[in-house]
Formats: structure tokens, sequence, C-alpha cells
């Protein structure tokens, strides 16, 4: 573990790392699963706040292990081993998700202990991992060391948080603090974003690959909003709310996805390296936002089968809120990479938001929820016709501003 080249031509993703981002989908799909049913019973802040510390925890799970694997990746087989290790915890944590939400709904002491258990294996992991980049590599062995030192610390206050037995109010301070810790660990154990040997590249396609995984709860969401709207004896007569149902769910997924593939990140992380924390953690209210848009699909299922506390109005915003979360993050994350900023972005986020509005009066004016969705769904294509049109244009010329002298 002498460090990769982060100039290496031709860096992909491994099978290794999609291997283990099988279990990460299982893992989001049970925190959007859980967060869509308590989203439906009417429990809407403890819901929320209960998918917010799930994700959080997922995020910076897999983006330990991303940016750690595009710097040492070695592929031998203790590599692999301690991989196979980190995936045990991804699931431990998943099993862990239903006993953490109902406890968060029903409101009593909050039941971590499945869930930190699974976590701290997948960082006990990452501590073998930069234990043999320390032992290997003599000039990162300060980093791996530091890393270690803090990564121990942060996953002992977690062990007592999960299983201590804390006031509801005093572990939720604690997450907090413990979510910043681990947040500060690669500054805190690096310095600045060029401590190790990332790709950048690599590191773009990775979290490329991550947001489609999870944009496929935009499809399981779909399916469960639609499954029930079959007609007929044996469930196969297509009615007009499912056929509209399944266009507004793949449609939104797709234009989400589209959205995503407009910005070249690693184009902009090989000008930028200086930028890698902010490309790193800015993700991860895109990532809520996304497996956010999938549970709301979810939502809207339960509400058109009758099987949801919420008005329609709410169904929509349960949509619509994450979608308009993703899409300002992907402009946020834009304009700070390339600390450039364009008034063509603001109007076609400002046109956006427009469309997710109506969608949201619509719904409180009487108009029937497949309508709703339907109009949701256009919300991501302002930006596609934007940028197929105009944007690309406006985008290359940012970046040639990075290529002048001078500019960091």
């Amino acid at each position: 573990m002498s460090g990769r080249d982060p100039e290496e031509r031709g860096r992909v993703s491994t099978p290794l790392e999609l291997l283990l981002d099988l279990t990460f989908v299982v893992a989001v799909g049970t925190a959007a699963s859980q967060f869509a049913e308590m989203l439906a019973a009417g429990h809407t802040g403890r819901a929320v706040g209960a998918f917010l510390l799930a994700m959080v925890s997922i995020s910076i799970a897999w983006i330990s292990f991303s940016w750690f694997a595009s710097a040492f990746g070695t592929d031998d087989w203790l590599y692999r081993l301690l991989t196979m290790v980190q995936m045990i915890g991804v699931v431990v944590f998943a099993l862990g998700l239903p006993a953490m939400f109902h406890s968060v709904e029903d409101g009593g002491r909050l039941e971590l202990r499945a869930i930190v258990a699974g976590y701290v294996v997948m960082r006990v992991a990452m501590v073998l991992q930069w234990w043999r980049a320390a032992r290997d590599s003599p000039s990162f062995h300060d980093v791996g060391m530091a890393m270690i030192r803090w990564t121990v610390i942060a996953q002992a206050a977690w062990t007592v948080i999960g299983f201590a037995p804390l006031p509801r109010t005093v572990v939720l301070v604690a997450f907090v603090v413990l979510a910043a810790l681990e947040l500060m660990l690669p500054v805190l154990g690096q310095g600045g974003a060029g401590g190790t040997p990332w790709h950048p590249h690599h590191v773009a396609e990775r979290y490329s690959l991550f947001a489609i995984i999870t944009l496929g709860e935009g499809v399981v969401g779909t399916v469960a909003s639609s499954g029930g709207l079959l007609g007929g004896a044996d469930g196969t007569h297509w009615t007009g709310t499912a056929v509209a149902v399944v266009v507004a769910g793949i449609g939104l997924t797709f234009g989400m996805w589209w959205i995503y593939f407009t910005t070249p990140f690693g184009e902009i992380l090989a000008r930028r390296r200086s930028r890698g924390y902010l490309f790193g953690y800015g993700h991860i209210p895109a990532f809520v936002g996304i497996a956010g848009a999938g549970a709301g699909l979810h939502v809207a299922g339960l509400y058109l089968e009758h099987h949801a506390e919420l008005g329609r109005t709410s169904v929509v915003l349960a949509l619509a809120l994450p979608v308009g979360l993703y899409v300002l993050v992907i402009y946020l994350l834009h304009t700070l990479l390339l600390s450039s900023r364009d008034r063509f972005h603001l109007l076609l986020i400002a046109l956006t938001m427009v469309v997710l509005a109506a969608a949201v009066l619509l719904a409180a004016a009487g108009a029937g929820l497949s309508l709703c969705l339907l109009v949701v769904m256009l919300a991501p294509f302002v930006t596609v016709v934007g940028y197929e049109t105009v944007g690309h244009r406006h985008q290359r010329r940012m970046l040639d501003d990075l290529d002048r002298p001078g500019v960091s």
C-alpha cells in the first residue's frame, strides 16, 4: 500500500467496489422505505430526523471507503477480506434501521445498538486498512496514524452513545457532534485535500455510480406507487392513474440522472484538487435528496392505495421538497467547485422552483395526484432543456477559465 498514481490513465471502479456498493444499496433502500412509511403515518418531523441520521451515517461510511480505495486500493487478498468485513458491517447497519425508525416513531429510548454495531464494524475495518497504509508507505505514515487515532476516538464515542442508557436529547446532541467529528476526520488526519494520492476521475466515477444506485430508489418508489393501482382480478389491467404514475416516476428519475451528468466533476477535480473535501461531503445532501425523492414516490403510492394519513398537498410536498433539494445542491456544487456564478443558472433554478411550486398549488387546489406527479416530473427537465440548448457552452467557458495561469 504505497499509494496509487493520482494520474493513472484509464482508472475505473473495480468489481470489488461495485460489489461493496450493493450492500449500501440495501442500506439506502431500507432507510428510504422506513422513511416513506413514517411519513405516510403522519410523523413528518420524526421521520425526517431518523432519515437524516441514517443517510448521513451511510454516506460517511461509503465516502470513507471510496476515497481510501482511490488512494491506496491494492485489491490483494487482505484488502478484499477487510472489504468483506465492511460489507458485513453495512448489512448489520441496514438490519438495525427498522428498529431505529420504530424507536423514533414511538418517542421512547432511541434503539441504536444494531446500527452503531454495524457502523463501528465498518469503521474498524477502515482502521485496519489505514494501518496497512501507514506501515507500508513511509510517506503516508503520519497521515495513516492520525486517521487511525481520530477514527478510534470517534468509534469509542459512538459505542457509548449506542449502548449506554442516555436520555434522547443527549443522544441527539451527541450524534450531531460526532457526525461533525466524522466529517472533520480527513482534515484532522490529512490536512489539505491533497493529503493522499486519490484519483480525480476515479473519485468522480465512484460518486456518479453511487448517485445512480441511489436513484434506483426512484424506480423502487415507482413500482411501489403503481403496483397496487393495476386493476382486474389478476392485477394486470392498466388504469390511467397507474400509467401516469409510472411515467412520472421513471421520468423524474431519468431527469434527475440527466442533471447529475451535466457537470463534468472529474474534469473539475483534476483542475481543482484542493476542492476535494467540498466535492466529497457536499454530495451528502444530494444523496439525501435522491433517496428522499424515491421515498416520496413510495408515499404517493401509499396515498393512492389509501394507506396514508397525509393529505394530497403533503404527499406532493414529500416528493417536491427532496427534488428541489437535489437540484439546488447540484447547482451549488457546480458554483462552488468552479468558483463561478452564472445568471443563466439562476434562471434555471427559478424556473425549476416554479414548476415544483405549481405542482404543490395544483394539489392544494384539488387536482388529481397523478397530474401533480407529472408536473413534478417536469422540474428536472428545466435544467435538461437549458443545458442542451445553452448551458453546455456556459459551462465550457467556466472550465476554460480554470486553465488560465494563476487560477487554482
